[in-house]
């Protein structure tokens, strides 16, 4: 399955639920959705995620779940990104197969080789800076903390698509690319923003 270069983290704020979120970024041209909906409860999250598939298969578009592998094939997600606190990747990949995408977070050299070594399919790496959407926040990167792992990575032969996350502004994406981040996971770019649609075509056309 090919990864899409830019991930769509669903959130909700005063205006807009996890769906519309969702269905935002897919109208927009967003082709990878992740849902992530840490305080609901299943019946919430089983309802939502099914709503979501329908709406990411219309837009042939890669739909995963944050942290939920019981629920990947009842929603019939195509995946699971794994927390730190989550499942471990090998654990997951034992319950899912070879055939499901299964990322995982990292905020360090050290995850990324333990996340290669265990079959993950993508690393999630950050934060880059600040973010408000996540609760439990690890220490920020910064660009030269994405420097210092990528390099590493290189040096160690270890090749796995790396997504840059948190706080990422648009500004921020040509410098991204060049230190070598395959892509990136983003919500509130799109969901602060005045004019969603311009905003993820000025991202796409960046991260080619």
């Amino acid at each position: 399955m090919k990864l899409e270069k830019v991930q769509f983290i669903t959130h909700s704020n005063s205006n807009i639920d996890y769906f519309q979120s969702a269905v935002l970024a897919l109208k927009g041209g967003l082709r990878f959705i992740q849902l992530r909906m840490k305080d609901s409860n299943r019946e919430e999250l089983i309802s939502t995620g099914k709503r979501i598939k329908e709406e990411c298969d219309k837009y042939n578009s890669l739909f995963i779940l944050d942290d939920h592998v019981e629920l990947v094939n009842e929603i019939g997600a195509n995946g699971v990104h794994l927390g730190k606190e989550d499942m471990p990747i090998k654990e997951a990949r034992k319950i899912l197969g070879k055939d499901k995408i299964i990322g995982g977070t990292a905020n360090n050299f050290e995850d990324i080789v333990k996340h290669f070594n265990d079959g993950a399919d993508y690393i999630g790496l950050g934060p880059l800076r600040y973010t408000n959407t996540k609760k439990k926040l690890s220490p920020i990167l910064g660009f030269e903390g994405y420097r210092e792992i990528i390099e590493k990575c290189k040096t160690q032969g270890i090749d796995i698509p790396i997504y840059a996350i948190g706080g990422i502004r648009i500004e921020d994406i040509e410098g991204l690319k060049r230190i070598g981040v395959f892509g990136i996971a983003i919500s509130s770019l799109i969901l602060e923003s005045e004019d969603s649609e311009t905003t993820i075509n000025e991202i796409n056309k960046i991260i080619k």
